[in-house]
Formats: structure tokens, C-alpha cells, sequence
């Protein structure tokens, strides 16, 4: 018998993610966010090109599938700041907070019963 060889580094997707009308490029990006994500803070903060290097997709391209992410509730992102050797403050990556995945599964539903599209409520 041929044995697999082991993976040192495992992650699971929720069974639920396939019931929210997702795109299969906004299950890729979610899928490496949930890879490189921090076990303990269930965030991360790489770039669009990183992003779109590991799943071969262009920075604009993975833009918008986090913008679907953000849409259907399965993660948040946030602005951050840094500060250069000249003292200037520049934009950073954002940060990317995987949320829980029945709060999606909960806006879907409610959204379905009501007859509406998902929609970002402001």
C-alpha cells in the first residue's frame, strides 16, 4: 500500500461556504485567507499581489472577490497605517478578519427569505 505523505500544514473549509451562492474565484481567495490566516486572531494582512500570486488572479481581479467576501458577510477587512524611515504615513495592506461562518450562513438565509440580493448594509 502507497502511503500519502503527511501534510505539516491543514485547514479546513466549513461545509456551509457551498451553500452561499459563492463564485469559485471568492472560494479561492477565501480559501487562502483561511490558509494563512492567524489560528489565534482569525486575521491576516497580505497584499492583492500576494493574494493573487498564490491563486493566480490579478491584484484587480482579487479586489473583487474580497469585495464579494465582504458582501456575503464571511470576513471584514480594515485599513491599516504604517510610517516610513521618513517619518511619512503611508496606506498598508489591509487587514482581513475572517468572520464566523454562521453569520454568513444567517444573512444568507434571511436575505433568501426576504427575496433580496445580498447587499452590503451601510
Amino acid at each position: 500500500m502507497i502511503q500519502q505523505p503527511k501534510l505539516s500544514h491543514r485547514f479546513t473549509l466549513p461545509n456551509e461556504l457551498f451553500c452561499l451562492d459563492l463564485s469559485a474565484g471568492a472560494i479561492a481567495v477565501y480559501a487562502y485567507l483561511l490558509y494563512i490566516e492567524g489560528r489565534k486572531s482569525y486575521s491576516c494582512h497580505p497584499s492583492y499581489s500576494t493574494i493573487g500570486d498564490s491563486v493566480r488572479m490579478s491584484p484587480n481581479t482579487v479586489r473583487k472577490y474580497v469585495s464579494e467576501l465582504v458582501d456575503k458577510r464571511l470576513i471584514r477587512t480594515e485599513n491599516t497605517t504604517l510610517w516610513t524611515k521618513d517619518g511619512l504615513k503611508r496606506n498598508a495592506n489591509l487587514k482581513y478578519i475572517i468572520l464566523p461562518i454562521r453569520e454568513a450562513v444567517e444573512y444568507y438565509t434571511n436575505a433568501k427569505w426576504r427575496g433580496k440580493d445580498f447587499q452590503r448594509e451601510e
